[in-house]
């Protein structure tokens, strides 16, 4: 079927629905959280009642987005009144509740700064959906909870499967999908555009272009990667026509890093190993790295992609995170189009594009299972390489001799960084001195390290607010 009749049978669904679910992939990146809030803009200008939920917490990285607060993390009852504060402004401190007769109090203390009715909105919970949405999801498990807890409502509603992953599993009612497009929110343009046809309005504003080139930017890792098309920079194009605010979509993702990430990067790219003889190089994260390093799981970022930046000699790139839940993630990406990365993920149940792939390993241990995934990969490769195993003896003898990466480089990073932080200090009193003797502001920049230093309180409204942390932006 062509996509113009896929986009028709969408459009005539959406116009005989009225409350839809919008429904993001997990682990949420920018194009499933951009294809999300792009559809959530679009069907409230059509006046529909739009519910967004996310199974995982947001990366604070794509705080930034438009329309981010809309967000949810479960299902609401028709019997729940929600009161919603959006803490990006404010962060809170303290919640707590106060009975008085006939009245309920909620006392909601903030850390610092105050909260104004701006920051506060009231919805009723939606039991009763007409159409569901889902959004760069190759398969219903991916929506984790949602679709754990809820799995008669995904037989009983029509479905909308809108991905671009060779591995969907087209389980959609209507299934638009396209293995060749470098984004799902790529996808989107043309819908968008075929609506504004159908409905006769304008639907396509700035925000809904930034949210989509989001999805581009970060599925084809800012146009580097293999799945970069002619299609995805002429698109890109045209959503920057539409006003997509590119620059900030590129200060936030790529070039605004927090210590705590700088320092979990030191910490897995440390921990780097690499097996010569069947060109895989790999990392791990634990538990207690993100402990030891004071940071968050959402802030892995894309260590992977450095890793294959910096390791020209690996086929096989991977990634394994232990999670809060007891979970193991696997990210795995492939360098060149001989090597299919959804077949080596799919032996670990997940699946993705042929160059980067992803699984999750639902219980076990980190270091058991960590061996297990490495030897099940060594054997893929030896079967399409026509390897000959060796002896353990042999194989470490191997590895030892050759690196393919060059770990010292990936922590220069970090260094710098730890730099910086000595020297902010010195810093200010350059720009203390500045100040009082009226020396020209970039003249003092110029004394200052080539890292630029954000601290949560002089975030715009639009970025996330953390209490006690440093932003290292690193410039061109």
């Amino acid at each position: 079927m062509k996509f113009s009749e896929i986009q028709k049978q969408i459009i005539d669904l959406v116009k005989r629905s009225q409350k839809i679910l919008v429904l993001p992939s997990a682990p949420i990146d920018g194009d499933s959280i951009g294809s999300a809030l792009s559809l959530y803009i679009i069907l409230k200008k059509l006046k529909k009642e739009v519910t967004v939920v996310c199974s995982e917490n947001l990366p604070d990285v794509l705080n930034f987005l438009p329309k981010i607060q809309v967000l949810g993390q479960k299902l609401m009852s028709s019997k729940d009144f929600i009161i919603t504060l959006d803490t990006r402004r404010v962060q809170v401190e303290q919640v707590k509740s106060v009975v008085e007769e006939n009245k309920f109090h909620v006392v909601v203390t903030p850390k610092e700064g105050r909260f104004s009715e701006n920051d506060i909105t009231f919805n009723e919970g939606q039991e009763e959906y007409d159409l569901i949405f889902t959004v760069d999801t190759g398969e219903l498990k991916q929506l984790r909870k949602t679709y754990e807890e809820n799995m008669d409502m995904f037989h009983d509603i029509p479905v909308i499967n809108i991905d671009h992953h060779i591995s969907n599993e087209h389980y959609g009612k209507i299934n638009y999908v396209d293995i060749m497009s470098a984004a799902s929110t790529e996808l989107l343009l043309p819908l968008f555009e075929k609506m504004e046809e159908e409905f006769e309005v304008e639907l396509i504003d700035e925000d809904v272009a930034t949210l989509l080139l989001t999805g581009i930017i970060t599925d084809t890792g800012s146009f580097q990667n293999s799945n970069t098309t002619p299609k995805a920079f002429a698109h890109a194009a045209q959503l920057i026509a539409y006003g997509a605010r590119q620059q900030e979509i590129i200060q936030h993702i790529y070039k605004t890093k927090e210590l705590s990430q700088l320092k979990l990067w030191g910490r897995v790219l440390s921990k780097i190993q690499t097996d010569e003889k069947y060109k895989i190089v790999w990392s791990g994260v634990t538990q207690q790295d993100f402990r030891d390093t004071e940071s968050e799981e959402t802030q892995t970022g894309d260590i992977i992609d450095e890793l294959m930046t910096n390791a020209p000699g690996a086929e096989v790139v991977l990634l394994l995170k232990e999670k809060s839940n007891g979970t193991i993630s696997g990210s795995v990406r492939t360098t060149g189009p001989e090597i299919d990365a959804s077949a080596i993920a799919e032996m670990f149940g997940g699946g993705g594009h042929g160059r980067a792939a992803g699984f999750t390993i639902k219980d076990g241990d980190f270091r058991k299972h960590e061996d297990d995934i490495i030897n099940k990969i060594r054997n893929f490769q030896a079967e399409r390489l026509g390897v000959i195993e060796e002896n353990n003896e042999n194989r470490e003898n191997s590895e030892d001799s050759a690196p393919m990466i060059d770990v010292e480089k990936l922590l220069t990073q970090v260094k710098e960084a730890e730099k910086a932080q000595k020297a902010m200090p010195q810093a200010d009193e350059i720009k203390k001195y500045a100040k009082s003797t009226g020396e020209d502001e970039e003249m003092s920049n110029e004394k200052e390290s080539k890292f630029q230093f954000k601290s949560s309180k002089d975030k715009t409204k639009k970025e996330s607010d953390h209490s006690k942390s440093i932003i290292y932006k690193f410039e061109d």
